[in-house]
């Protein structure tokens, strides 16, 4: 096959072609990074290749040497970045390059701000960046061949980034991937050597295999002829292998800009070589932005897995607990073997170890920007804060490390900015106080605004104001900090006042409101468990309270409307006796008005909390009656 056969045309999922015409009509801010993200996919192709050659050498065709080269001519007006990796097939051509039919063009193009120097940095976080070619080029072709595969089964994918391209097979010497680039006008600057040689400098001198340019060397002698050679013009050394006396803090960041397909500086990073029982390098990197799919369970972005310098896979999951699936980097390890698998990883001790050594690392770089840096770590926690809330019910071992960590918002201020950790809430409690009080609810106003807090409010106890989702979880497993109980203020009995003369007092409304609380029970006794005083409420007529282990309302009704079956339980509605309507209520002497009333009551204490009516119409009917006999 000389010639390119089995032609066709395809066209462009609308997602790619947004895409396209975005990076050809918008992202201007920083073009250079084209040849970032494409040295970057042809060192994830050498690293592929590398690692699959291990059970089956053949793969590298006598041609062992891996490297990336970059190649211009100025009067075809063009650039070649080559690589002989991997390479791709026919099929996977289309899947990975013609279609992306993945959620990461999607994600990208919604986060999408019209700032074009923001929207440049997204383009490598979101896995589109072979399309950044089209910044510069109007005309882009791809050769490639799979390793392993017959000289005929290469392919070749052609595009205007116009709606369609056209894919052929062809024959290709080589294995591996040719990217060329036919410049649009007005992008002469990258046809300069100086320019492609500094910005491989710039961004791509930690890769780990060679890129290369051609040079020419003059003769030594007169007359000769001048020849041309390959130069290295990147280091092409593992950075984590470096000791860190030699590593400048710059290469450090462009390190993880590769690795992490980011465009900003991490918040911070911790490299360590681990001797002794087990030996390997970790390089861990706090990014400063929230990776576009940090929330999707299938995502296994996060630490590449080195054994001895050869990659072998990246997964999240093995190498960190998910509450720190944010962490990006790199793990080297000398113990493992170099034909390890998933499986193998799954009850691996060395890994373990590895595991265990990289979260005490994290979580010591946290715990020092906490110290030296509390605003940058409130920039992180805006991030990520919802993630790490997940660590103490994940992670056992850590629970008290990452509770110093938690941030919150709460009554000491009222501010939505989670800002105040448990040991600023213990410092700041009240004489004899031995618990660390909460309040959940699916919203910051809802919360802020709970009638449970009136109680609290009147004595000046500061309330820790849970808004998140996952607050529900992390309260169920964060049960005591401190030696300090959490304790929900809407679940089970309070116990704010333990004087004889509160609770005779309470006592006292209790007795006095007897026959009206037997009535209460009896016409809510298909909607709630009891009817009782409340010590809790101090402006407000009634509040539901939950018991200890029951799921907090709001999260009831999320779970419900997912779909999820929950056992039936009845809460309790407590009632403030010295309310005006619930004065009114003991006096009312019909009994379908008296039922009407309590329904009310209790339908508007379960909306106060979150909950869902089961029947919202018969809530409004009753609602309307009453206002019209009060209006009488």
């Amino acid at each position: 096959m000389t010639a390119a056969a089995n032609t066709e045309t395809r066209g462009f999922e609308t997602e790619v072609n947004q895409l396209l015409d975005l990076m050809i009509h918008s992202l201007y801010s920083n073009k250079e990074i084209f040849l970032r993200e494409l040295i970057s996919n042809a060192s994830d192709a050498c690293d592929r290749l590398r690692f699959t050659a291990i059970s089956d050498a053949g793969l590298y065709e006598e041609d062992i040497e891996l490297k990336i080269k970059i190649s211009y001519d100025k009067d075809k007006r063009s650039i070649t970045i080559s690589d002989n990796g991997i390479g791709m097939t026919r099929e996977e051509v289309i899947d990975h390059i013609g279609t992306i039919a993945k959620s990461g063009t999607r994600a990208f193009l919604d986060s999408i701000t019209g700032d074009e120097k923001n929207d440049a940095k997204l383009i490598g976080q979101f896995g589109v960046g072979f399309y950044s070619s089209f910044i510069v080029a109007e005309e882009v072709t791809l050769r490639t061949r799979k390793a392993g595969t017959e000289k005929d089964q290469g392919v070749e994918w052609v595009s205007q980034g116009k709606g369609e391209y056209s894919i052929a097979s062809v024959e290709k010497a080589g294995r591996g991937t040719e990217i060329t680039l036919k410049l649009r006008e007005g992008e002469d600057e990258f046809l300069n050597d100086w320019k492609l040689r500094s910005i491989i400098t710039a961004y791509s001198d930690h890769i780990d295999f060679p890129v290369v340019m051609d040079k020419s060397v003059e003769p030594e002698e007169e007359g000769g002829e001048t020849v041309i050679e390959e130069e290295m013009v990147n280091q092409a050394s593992a950075l984590w292998t470096r000791a860190r006396s030699e590593i400048k803090e710059e290469e450090y960041r462009e390190f993880y800009k590769h690795v992490a397909h980011d465009f900003e500086d991490p918040i911070d990073w911790s490299h360590n070589r681990v001797e002794g029982t087990n030996e390997y390098t970790s390089l861990l990197y706090i990014p400063a932005r929230a990776p576009f799919d940090l929330y999707d369970r299938e995502s296994r972005s996060g630490i590449k897995l080195y054994v001895q310098r050869v990659f072998i896979m990246e997964d999240a999951e093995k190498l960190m607990p998910r509450y720190l699936r944010f962490v990006r980097g790199v793990i080297d390890s000398n113990d493992l073997p170099l034909n390890v698998s998933r499986e193998i990883l799954q009850g691996s001790k060395v890994i373990d170890s590895i595991r265990s050594g990289s979260v005490k690392k994290v979580l010591g770089m946290l715990e020092k920007i906490v110290k030296n840096d509390p605003e940058k770590y409130q920039k992180f926690w805006k991030e990520f804060g919802r993630v790490l809330k997940e660590g103490p019910a994940e992670d056992f071992a850590n629970r008290e490390a990452i509770a110093k960590l938690l941030r919150f918002a709460t009554t000491h201020t009222d501010d939505e900015e989670q800002n105040v950790s448990l040991d600023d809430y213990i410092g700041r409690m009240q004489e004899g106080q031995d618990k660390i009080y909460y309040i959940a609810a699916d919203s910051h106003a809802a919360a802020k605004n709970s009638p449970h807090l009136e109680i609290f409010r009147k004595k000046g106890i500061e309330v820790l104001l849970l808004s998140d989702r996952v607050d529900e979880w992390l309260t169920a497993h964060l049960m005591e900090y401190e030696d300090k109980k959490l304790q929900s203020v809407a679940k089970g009995e309070l116990d704010l006042d333990n004087d004889e003369t509160s609770e005779k007092e309470l006592e006292k409304k209790a007795k006095s409101a007897e026959k009206l609380l037997k009535r209460m029970k009896d016409a809510l006794k298909e909607q709630a468990s009891d009817v009782r005083v409340t010590n809790r409420l101090t402006d407000s007529p009634a509040c539901i309270v939950l018991n200890e282990q029951d799921m907090a309302m709001h999260m009831q009704r999320i779970l419900k409307e997912a779909g999820h079956e929950l056992p039936s339980t009845l809460p309790i509605l407590e009632i403030n006796p010295d309310h005006p309507i619930v004065k009114k209520l003991d006096t009312e002497k019909s009994k379908k008005k008296f039922a009407d009333w309590s329904s009310i009551l209790f339908d508007q204490a379960l909306l106060a909390e979150g909950g869902q009516l089961d029947d919202p119409a018969g809530f409004v009917a009753k609602l309307n009656k009453m206002l019209v006999t009060i209006a009488r």
